[in-house]
């Protein structure tokens, strides 16, 4: 029924089946419904009806909710089932996104909720959240399937067949020893091409790609990624298998990693987005913008210093801003170039001296093009070849410096283990406006007399 219908029909059918009390009704919509719809139409429904829409829904269906939404509606949700039902919802959630979840609430309040969960639940809950944040081990599904390296394929499936609502994905068996330690990996592929007597340790990979548990989250995506893999497995320092990260895992890992080097680049700080208080908004913006306004007076300084040049030749002012912004521009360009590339890889001293060699030709390349645009612009303008070749040269000069700085000043941080994206846009912007316009005016200055 609900696939026949439009989004706006199928929120109002779920309304009118809780207002009329109809669950069978309800009950049909929800069976036909992705949970990200279902959370959308949760969401899009009047708040009199969500306590309704909560009850009615199964504990499957309320753990698959939970696991689309963010944190605070989640902790909204947990309010509304109650003590009974919140317990059934938290023990069937993945540990993982549990450990996120109670990571981002008032301790108090985590505790309490994990009092209230089975025991085992909550202890396996709670060794994740030992882990230290955005490592392997905080972000790990310890729910996974091993077998022996002495077992047949036919037990292998039996296993499989046993514990298929146990394990998140079941595209790989890991292979172990008695104490736990990795020994192999084996897909499905393997499983259904061959002999159902043959050993696993026969048909078994002994080469495995896995990380440590204290692995950044952003390597861990990098290696998923990297070998096309749905899963991998994360182990101690003894190679003790404990756990796996999954690929619906690291999509959430990218998102939030992309999410952080925007705030960075715009040189927000900390997370804002469309629920954001505009004064909560204000106070994680204006801490760059501050430090930048100071920077800025430097601009001011260097053309203060410049005034008798400008009081001769008062068309330098007309080109002043677009100096300024396309050296700003091109910076920016590249900062988001670099900052990207490194997300996927680590380049050493070769690769990165190649990088700065190509840039500089974008600058160059991009500089001329834009300097004989201008020179003709200012010439036809002004009737002044002085002035267009002043104009010129001093863009084709700050268009390079622009890309250098927003090439090697990531890369410098990146040499020295801090985030390249803290070399946010605004801060490239400040300082090439300030070399922008100290090359420019320099460069009228030499030529004043020819000017005048």
């Amino acid at each position: 029924m609900a696939l026949l219908m439009t989004d706006n029909e199928i929120t109002l059918a779920i309304v009118q089946s809780l207002k009329e009390g109809r669950i069978l009704e309800f009950q049909e919509v929800m069976d036909e419904l992705q949970p990200y719809d279902m959370a959308q139409h949760y969401l899009r429904i009047p708040d009199k009806h969500r306590t309704k829409f909560l009850l009615y829904l199964t504990t499957e269906q309320l753990t698959e909710l939970m696991d689309e939404l963010d944190s605070e509606e989640q902790m909204e949700i947990l309010q509304k089932l109650g003590v009974e039902k919140s317990k059934k919802v938290l023990d069937r959630m993945d540990n993982d996104d549990l450990a996120s979840l109670l990571a981002d609430i008032e301790p108090h309040r985590a505790d309490e909720l994990l009092a209230n969960m089975n025991s085992d639940e909550s202890t396996i809950v709670q060794n994740l959240m030992n882990y230290p944040p955005e490592t392997a081990g905080r972000i790990m599904n310890p729910r996974y399937v091993w077998i022996p390296s002495h077992y047949t394929i036919r037990e292998a499936i039996d296993k499989i067949k046993h514990f298929v609502h146990y394990a998140e994905f079941l595209n790989y068996l890991y292979v172990v020893d008695e104490d736990k330690r990795l020994e192999g990996v084996v897909s499905y592929k393997d499983l259904l091409l061959g002999e159902l007597d043959e050993e696993i340790k026969n048909v078994m990979y002994s080469r495995v790609v896995k990380a440590d548990v204290m692995t950044d989250q952003e390597e861990v995506a990098n290696l998923i990624s990297r070998y096309d893999f749905v899963s991998l497995p994360i182990v101690e320092d003894d190679n003790r298998l404990v756990g796996v990260v999954t690929v619906d895992d690291v999509i959430d890992v990218v998102m939030q990693e992309a999410n952080e080097d925007i705030e960075k680049l715009s040189a927000s700080g900390k997370s804002i987005d469309f629920k954001t208080k505009p004064i909560v908004a204000a106070y994680r913006r204006l801490p760059w913008l501050v430090l930048l306004l100071f920077i800025g007076l430097l601009s001011g300084g260097i053309i203060s210093r410049f005034e008798a040049t400008l009081e001769t030749v008062v068309a330098l002012t007309f080109f002043m801003p677009m100096i300024a912004g396309m050296t700003g521009n091109t910076g920016t360009q590249s900062l988001a170039v670099v900052v990207r590339g490194l997300v996927s890889q680590k380049p050493n001293f070769r690769q990165s001296i190649k990088l700065i060699v190509r840039e500089l030709w974008v600058g160059i390349i991009i500089g001329i093009i834009c300097a004989v645009l201008i020179t003709g612009i200012a010439y036809f303008w002004q009737g002044s070849l002085v002035l267009g070749f002043v104009v010129g040269s001093s863009l084709l000069l700050t268009l390079i410096i622009g890309t250098m700085a927003g090439t090697i000043i990531p890369l410098i941080l990146f040499k020295l283990n801090i985030d390249p994206a803290v070399a946010s846009g605004p801060l490239i912007t400040t300082i090439n406006d300030i070399l922008s316009l100290l090359i420019y005016f320099g460069i009228a200055t030499v030529f004043i007399t020819q000017l005048m």
